[in-house]
């Protein structure tokens, strides 16, 4: 096989065993993607997962927000389940998988390629950033506050929470001196609207900083029980607002609501990509 056509092939084997969660995040499965690597045997795949969890940790980077534990069920001969423990992993721990594993393994050199490049392209510089409309900046926060918060959500519950809703709860009172559902009333959003999906970029990037601050001082602090917990979330939105204030911004509560949802701003992006695929198509014939 070619060169050109082992990577076209490398290419379409990572793709094809990518997966997509409910809320709309990429992710891969460690079992899947060692047999695109060319493993076989799961117990050597798991010391280049451990490698990689280590590398991980070495950066300052939560190893949790990317490597997530998990049992998956699969069907096996006359259509029996089989429970099998496997990991969930984000495109940066690929690539950190990738970066510690076999250099005699031809996938592996194409691995480390792909995924260096992929990862790349998902981060935006801060000139990048200037540089984007408004809608791209809040699809581009909104994004990233799902991620935080999926960090966030998992911290929280090794630190004890299992009402989820009290604890964003304590958080938005600290920030908005409101709760989750006098911000929907205020911005007139139904119950199934996600309130961070009404945001601007400012207020969006107000609430990335609560939820990262929150989660640094969760792993830092002796926290082993909900109320703890909380009142941690509702102290970092609190400081959060007296720094907006002492800068002489406006106060979240204050920022004017989108007309459209980031959900929305997506779709027609979506709708607005795939006619000009069309039209390319067309011209291409």
């Amino acid at each position: 096989m070619e060169e050109n056509e082992l990577i076209v092939k490398t290419e379409k084997s990572f793709e094809d065993i990518k997966h997509i969660d409910e809320n709309g995040n990429e992710f891969w499965y460690a079992r899947e993607l060692m047999v695109s690597l060319g493993y076989k045997d799961w117990r050597n795949f798991s010391n280049v997962i451990n490698k990689a969890k280590d590398a991980c940790t070495n950066s300052n980077i939560n190893v949790f927000e990317h490597f997530v534990d998990v049992n998956r069920v699969l069907k096996v001969g006359n259509n029996a389940d089989m429970s099998i423990e496997d990991i969930s992993l984000t495109r940066y721990a690929c690539y950190l998988i990738a970066q510690n594993g076999s250099s005699k393994k031809k996938q592996i050199a194409l691995a480390q390629t792909y995924f260096a490049v992929k990862t790349r392209q998902q981060e935006l510089t801060e000139e990048e950033y200037i540089k984007l409309s408004e809608d791209d900046r809040r699809i581009y926060d909104r994004n990233l506050a799902r991620k935080r918060n999926s960090a966030l959500a998992e911290i929280a519950q090794k630190k004890g929470v299992e009402n989820f809703g009290k604890f964003h709860n304590a958080g938005y009172l600290g920030l908005y001196n409101e709760t989750a559902q006098q911000i929907k009333s205020r911005k007139k959003l139904s119950k199934k609207d996600d309130i961070l999906d009404f945001m601007g970029s400012e207020e969006l990037g107000a609430n990335i900083f609560r939820i990262t601050q929150t989660e640094a001082k969760l792993k830092k602090a002796n926290i082993n029980n909900e109320q703890l917990a909380c009142a941690t979330h509702n102290y970092v939105g609190k400081a959060v607002r007296r720094t907006i204030k002492q800068l002489g911004g406006t106060m979240p509560e204050d920022l004017p609501t989108p007309e459209k949802s980031v959900k929305q701003l997506e779709k027609e992006r979506k709708k607005k990509n795939t006619l000009a695929q069309k039209d390319t198509k067309k011209l291409d014939k």
